[in-house]
């Protein structure tokens, strides 16, 4: 009976397993995670769950497994999940469970990076704003009321529980193969002496103490404790090496780009160099890597981190802020991944074997037995094209490339050459399909804001006052008010012109005298401290001076950073003759706008009396709310809302935090290059586009937000701007190009082993969006054709394949049509042709 009932139990938990997933087993060797007994090459991608929305997790998933994604990577973020402390917050964009579960469902890994240190270009790094007001506590250092004392260790075995709880880890048929402690704390742990080194030690042991039954890393850390795994983070890092010989090489930052800071250019990163990085680390050994972004998304609200980092988080990244598939970025680390996968059973069997090829050419080469082997060649100059001879076997390299042999023979993927379609534009809204709602008839409504102190919470002192620790971030601003009498204060003859000094530590300022604005002042990304000089005339008797200090997101990196102050430090009134600081003078402030205080961004109050009708919206004032009713476009799709005739400030629609804009804030005017070159190390300068621009005029809203019929807009103009100007979008089509050559390679998925290869017809695939179809082909051209994505020139060989490429692709939501004489004869014998098609997907 005792054993019928243990095979019963038995039974039951199988079912209960499988229910679940299957229990997976997550080790390590020198080569590889190995799971359930087998080393595998894992592809990785950051998606950070509230930088969208739940409605869009499965979306975004798919398009990462499509794109040859093994597992999901994602920080933690302290800050939401526990706004107060003791009081946990796991809804809505912050329901991780939700969005481990989503991912499983897509038959996807987690690689949870519980820190709880986050970065991410996250306010405050991801750090509550409750702990940095604990007496005696320091952020990230052997600091017991840190460590111990049901913070960090807290906050830890909070979340490790949670997943616990709801059987997430891989060993209780979860997702989550992967854990990371900390974050990035090598770059800054020379800050922190021997308290740091005791930090790190202490962090490896706390996370592996909580038991998750799966690996623990630590990123940029080389003093990793043997418990844990040291990984890269970085443009590049074929030349990393783990601190450990029973250490896998592992990256768990690739970045794609590069984040947005207002102010600045928008950078990018060219694909083939991103290729290159990656291919180049697993011809080096390495077996895991991770995209940061795969999926950026947005910063919606205020938790864009800084100083003056933006809203948009797209990062250049392979599945763009809305959501929309980046080509040719996804399609060319698609066809990346399907050509290491290829050569797995390779690169986890054996070291590489390393041959010189030449001046900075080389191979690695993988065997599984004398005969049966992978290989990359890599050319690792930025200058000079090459032929190699591998194997008695002569191979064009390109500069700065790596070629990938799954069988030591045909080259199956080039990192150089490009064959995935592209897409136009930069955006999800530009050259394509929009449907675009002008606000120009809708009737507005606005608030002028005060100047100066306007309410009941007021407050003196006889200095001025660091703005984090008095507003608790409650608030992006702070008003400094203080009154001058010139008989007493300056001269007691009759004012004459004088300077206004003010020394700010951050981020920008607002300045009225006598309530009429006098200058504004700001800083930028790298220094947000700024001094603002102006001329000002004072009258006799009593003048006011009024400074709204603005925070645009709070410090997330760098040493120390926890304790980066901002705000107003010095105040100075100077003539010909005299100077005189008011710094220890008397000042009153007051946190936040009265807009704020009175909740005007709530749906709740859009009928209240307190907003003025009027036929003429009032436009190019400063401290101004606006708000008014619009229907989104129609469809399905994501909407962009374009504030490029605004100056500063914030946005919300239907009571939902868009975040903050700063379309007035103009990057330099030089430094972009609309071709950049890959060749060449990367770094998140080297290419830039829309100089003199701003750094972002569309923002993202989540059609999950909108509702049918008329929705609420509400803004808060800082600076000034044209409401009437501002217009809705959304997308329903996108051109999209290809241009392959009867020299390039077939594509990967059709590579076999022991197959020839070379004797098959390389292919142009078109694809659309899921549930889109392509309706029309603009040019098709088979020949000699030059020119790039959307502006393609018939060449001196020109053979028109239009009706043939309409036949083959229209009314499909994709084609393959392959590169052979037979398909279209031959125009021009003797000479290597190409086919350039040009089409268009709609809904």
């Amino acid at each position: 009976m005792e054993r019928k009932n243990m095979l019963l139990i038995t039974v039951l938990s199988m079912v209960l397993v499988f229910e679940r997933g299957a229990s997976t087993t997550v080790t390590y060797d020198h080569k590889a995670l190995v799971i359930d007994g087998e080393r595998r090459i894992l592809q990785s991608g950051s998606v950070h769950y509230p930088r969208t929305t739940p409605e869009i997790w499965p979306e975004i998933f798919r398009k990462a497994k499509e794109g040859g994604l093994d597992v999901i990577e994602s920080y933690v973020f302290w800050n939401y999940h526990e706004p107060v402390k003791g009081e946990y917050y796991f809804k809505g964009r912050f329901d991780l469970v939700r969005f481990v579960k989503k991912v499983q469902e897509a038959g996807l890994y987690v690689h949870l990076r519980i820190g709880p240190y986050a970065c991410a270009e996250w306010n405050y790094g991801g750090f509550p704003m409750w702990l940095h007001f604990i007496p005696g506590i320091q952020f990230r250092t052997s600091n017991e009321l840190f460590k111990e004392s049901n913070e960090m260790k807290l906050f830890l075995a909070k979340i490790v529980n949670l997943m616990k709880d709801e059987k997430l880890f891989a060993t209780q048929g979860g997702p989550i193969i992967l854990a990371q402690v900390e974050n990035e704390y090598g770059n800054v742990e020379w800050a922190y002496g021997v308290s740091g080194k005791l930090y790190v030690k202490w962090a490896a042991e706390t996370a592996v103490n909580l038991n998750t039954t799966v690996p623990w890393v630590m990123c940029a850390q080389e003093d990793a404790p043997d418990s844990v795994i040291n990984t890269c983070n970085g443009f590049y890092c074929d030349r990393f090496t783990p601190n450990s010989p029973s250490k896998p090489k592992m990256w768990t930052e690739n970045y794609v780009g590069w984040f947005l800071a207002f102010g600045y250019p928008v950078p990018y990163r060219p694909v083939e160099d991103l290729a290159f990085a990656v291919a180049r680390f697993f011809e080096t050994g390495g077996t895991f890597q991770n995209y940061y972004m795969y999926f950026g998304g947005s910063n919606f609200g205020r938790t864009a981190g800084g100083p003056l980092v933006a809203t948009s988080y797209d990062y250049d990244a392979p599945i763009d802020e809305y959501g929309f598939i980046s080509q040719p970025k996804w399609g060319h680390l698609r066809d990346l991944h399907k050509a290491i996968k290829h050569c797995e059973e390779f690169l986890v069997s054996a070291d590489p074997t390393h041959l010189s090829l030449g001046p900075k050419l080389e191979a690695h080469v993988y065997y599984k037995t004398s005969h049966d082997c992978a290989a990359f060649l890599a050319n690792y100059g930025n200058n000079s094209d090459a032929n190699v001879t591998f194997n008695g076997k002569s191979y064009f390299l390109p500069a700065w490339s790596v070629s990938i042999l799954p069988d030591c023979k045909n080259v199956i993927f080039n990192t150089a050459k490009v064959v995935s379609q592209k897409t136009t534009g930069s955006t999800a809204f530009k050259h394509s399909t929009v449907t675009v709602n002008s606000l120009e008839s809708d009737p507005w409504g606005w608030y002028k804001e005060k100047v100066g102190i306007g309410n009941n919470h007021s407050f003196a002192a006889h200095r001025l006052l660091e703005q984090i620790n008095t507003t608790n971030d409650t608030s992006d601003f702070l008003w400094y008010t203080t009154r001058i009498n010139v008989e007493e204060n300056i001269q007691k003859r009759k004012p004459k012109e004088l300077q206004l000094i003010i020394g700010s530590l951050g981020h920008a300022a607002l300045v009225f005298v006598n309530k009429k604005p006098v200058g504004f002042g700001y800083g930028n990304h790298d220094d947000a401290s700024f001094t603002l000089s102006k001329k000002i005339h004072l009258k006799q008797g009593n003048n006011t001076v009024d400074i709204l200090s603005m925070m645009v997101g709070l410090q997330n990196y760098g040493p120390w950073f926890d304790i980066s102050g901002a705000g107003v430090f010095s105040v100075i009134f100077s003539d010909l003759k005299n100077s005189k600081n008011f710094s220890s003078t008397e000042w009153i402030y007051q946190v936040g706008l009265e807009g704020e205080h009175l909740g005007l961004d709530k749906v709740s109050l859009e009928n209240s009396s307190m907003w003025i009708q009027g036929d003429s919206v009032p436009a190019d004032q400063s401290l101004i709310w606006y708000k008014t009713s619009f229907s989104p476009p129609e469809g399905k799709g994501p909407v962009s809302l374009n504030l490029s005739s605004m100056g500063k400030g914030q946005a919300w629609v239907n009571g939902k935090h868009v975040g903050r804009y700063w379309s007035s804030y103009r990057s330099p005017s030089t430094g972009c290059s609309d071709n950049c070159d890959y060749r060449g190390t990367y770094d998140s300068w080297k290419c830039l586009k829309k100089c003199g621009q701003p750094a972002q005029v569309l923002y993202h809203i989540p059609r999950s937000w909108l509702k049918p019929g008329k929705n609420l807009l509400v803004l808060h103009e800082e600076l000034g701007g044209d409401p009437s100007k501002i217009s809705f979008s959304t997308r329903s089509g996108q051109k999209m190009c290809a241009h392959v050559s009867e020299s390039d390679p077939p594509p990967v998925d059709t590579w076999t082993p022991n197959k020839d290869f070379a004797s098959q017809e390389p292919s142009l695939r078109l694809n659309c969006e899921q549930g889109w179809t392509i309706t029309a082909v603009s040019f098709a051209s088979f020949g000699t054709p030059t020119g790039d994505c959307g502006a393609f020139i018939k060449g001196s060989c020109h053979l028109d394949v239009l009706s043939i490429v309409h036949q083959e692709c229209v009314g499909k939501s994709g084609c393959s049509i392959p590169i052979t004489m037979a398909k279209f004869g031959d125009p021009c014998p003797g000479v290597r042709k190409s086919l350039a098609v040009e089409a268009f997907c709609s809904v």
